[in-house]
């Protein structure tokens, strides 16, 4: 199994449109063979070890963070789905560049991750 994980900074204000197109993108992820399509907002941030989401993502006043993934079959699969998925015209249709994102893209962080445990 292969995931691509994201933590995204989001303003507040933009979380329900935020919501809107990830709905939207999931759909297409999943209409290509992703096998699941996950965004979940920020609940409980605050820690006492390691480094928090909030401080790593350098979280602004009126932001919540966003942690998102995409769990295929393998990385092959990954690579097989997300290169439909970029030529979607469902995704082009979202990605317009004369309207902004609902986020800042150049501060989210990406990866993508083979399984070492899948209890």
């Amino acid at each position: 199994m292969y995931v691509d994980g994201f933590v995204v900074p989001v303003p507040e204000k933009n979380l329900k449109a935020y919501q809107t197109m990830s709905r939207k993108a999931g759909k297409v992820w999943r209409d290509h063979g992703a096998l699941q399509y996950v965004e979940a907002v920020g609940d409980d941030l605050e820690n006492k070890f390691g480094a928090s989401f909030p401080k790593t993502i350098k979280v602004k006043n009126g932001e919540t963070v966003v942690f998102s993934f995409i769990v295929f079959k393998s990385r092959a699969h990954r690579d097989q789905v997300n290169k439909k998925v970029m030529a979607d015209p469902r995704l082009n249709k979202m990605m317009k560049p004369d309207e902004p994102m609902p986020f800042e893209m150049k501060r989210m962080l990406y990866g993508g991750f083979k399984y070492i445990v899948n209890a």
